[in-house]
């Protein structure tokens, strides 16, 4: 259908008086997709190579409307300008994910075939009305966007994992393995990470829990954060990573480096998956390793999620003190089993109780965070380990949120509070000179 024939269907849409946003939604996304052939018949792609991103954005924006008043397609200022923006975002991003990518209202993009885009906005999950002109138009951004980090996906590939220019982490998978069309997933990379008085401000935690965080980051304690997937876990790291004194050397190991530390002595090292043939990959194993002959003050581990676990617990053994690192788990207790597990994938001869062990010597603290009902994410849980009794490890819980219900509008109602233990670690706070009163694990302070 040529762009006359296209214009055509757009004005038998307006005298029918279908007009959102200016132009039938099905009749706009045809004349997209024709001027956009258009354009590629037209262009030197060599010569605008040469070009720098705002000149080729010029040169387009002036060949659009030049295609416009030679085809004599009746539009508006508006639908003009709509119209240029769509088609370089076409050229030169993701096409309509481009507005979405650049709300920083959007924490999540997650792309169900062609025409249902939903966005994760505070919390909650809201369907869009952003539409691909079919599977095959969403198949080629998601080309777009692997092959920009050497990576592909097809038959014989269909799963990918890639990064965006901004670091945000990207998941495609397509058919035979997706059943109803390509399925591609964006987590979002925050450019302005959360601070501590943003955590406040959202009531994810309490000003006594602030006062102990800090001081175990100073005290160069071992910590573990447990959560769910989206409950804040990498925010809490990122958090906690703040409180690391600036002289420290840090090396940070990620699976898709999200990490934005604020310290000058930070050395980041990111995982490499296998190439085509299936070799040249590098797992967080052989980093972690590695890290060990680079003299780092701490390590902090993305996420445990394999062998790598066993190298960690020996490193935070060997005089990394202070290192961190995140775990998927539901709960503290089930954290230290999971980590349990993946020591034993090490390959390596231990007994359960050598393992407890090691994982009892290496993590002092446990923390648990979580997303809410309402989409809000809290510290519902900091513990200590204590030792071993028996078999078990042994662990008391220094302050909780305990939920008692929701309001009429669906938000959590539940409140903060110490349990009233003093932990072990409060000696370690005192000795490196950052010590917290013993006001802040007072039961009777309760927070909403």
């Amino acid at each position: 259908m040529s762009l006359r024939e296209r214009l055509s269907s757009v004005e038998e849409a307006r005298h029918a008086g279908i007009d959102p946003p200016g132009l039938a939604a099905a009749a706009y996304q045809e004349l997209k997709k024709s001027m956009h052939q258009t354009i590629l018949d037209r262009i030197d792609l060599e010569r605008l190579k040469r070009l720098t991103s705002e000149q080729f954005k010029h040169e387009l924006a002036l060949l659009v409307q030049r295609i416009i008043e030679e085809e004599r397609i009746v539009l508006n200022q508006h639908e003009r300008h709509n119209l240029v923006l769509d088609i370089q975002h076409e050229m030169l991003g993701f096409g309509p994910l481009e507005p979405l990518l650049a709300d920083p209202g959007v924490s999540d993009i997650l792309v169900n075939t062609a025409s249902r885009v939903y966005v994760e906005r505070a919390g909650r999950l809201e369907l869009t009305d952003v539409t691909f002109n079919d599977n095959a138009h969403l198949m080629k951004i998601i080309e777009k966007i692997v092959s920009r980090v050497g990576r592909r996906v097809d038959e014989s590939s269909p799963m990918v994992d890639a990064r965006l220019p901004d670091g945000s982490r990207v998941n495609a998978i397509i058919p035979p393995l997706a059943i109803d069309g390509p399925i591609l997933s964006i987590r979002r990379f925050t450019v302005h990470p959360l601070t501590i008085a943003n955590l406040l401000d959202y009531r994810s935690l309490t000003p006594p829990m602030v006062q102990v965080l800090q001081a175990l980051g100073q005290a160069k304690i071992n910590i573990l954060i447990s959560g769910g997937t989206g409950s804040g876990k990498t925010t809490m790291l990122n958090v906690l990573s703040g409180f690391i004194p600036a002289q420290e050397r840090i090396v940070t190991i990620e699976d898709a480096a999200e990490l934005a530390l604020r310290q000058p002595h930070v050395v980041r090292l990111e995982t490499r998956p296998p190439n085509i043939e299936g070799k040249g990959e590098v797992n967080q194993r052989s980093l972690v390793r590695n890290a060990l002959r680079m003299r780092p003050d701490r390590i902090i581990l993305g996420e445990v999620r394999g062998p790598e676990a066993l190298d960690m617990l020996q490193a935070m053994n060997t005089g990394h003190e202070g290192s961190l690192a995140t775990i998927h788990s539901n709960t503290p207790r089930d954290a230290l089993s999971r980590l349990e597990n993946m020591v034993g994938m090490a390959g390596v001869n231990l007994t359960p109780r050598a393992t407890r062990q090691q994982i009892c010597s290496a993590v002092t603290v446990v923390m648990q965070v979580s997303r809410l009902t309402d989409g809000t994410r809290k510290l519902v849980s900091l513990q200590e380990i204590t030792g071993m009794e028996g078999d078990v490890i042994a662990m008391h819980e220094i302050f909780r949120f305990e939920q008692k219900g929701v309001d009429a509008h669906g938000a959590v109602q539940g409140s903060f509070y110490a349990t009233g233990v003093r932990p072990r670690f409060a000696d370690r706070l005192r000795m490196f000179g950052v010590p917290v009163p013993d006001t802040a694990f007072d039961p009777a302070k309760i927070y909403e």
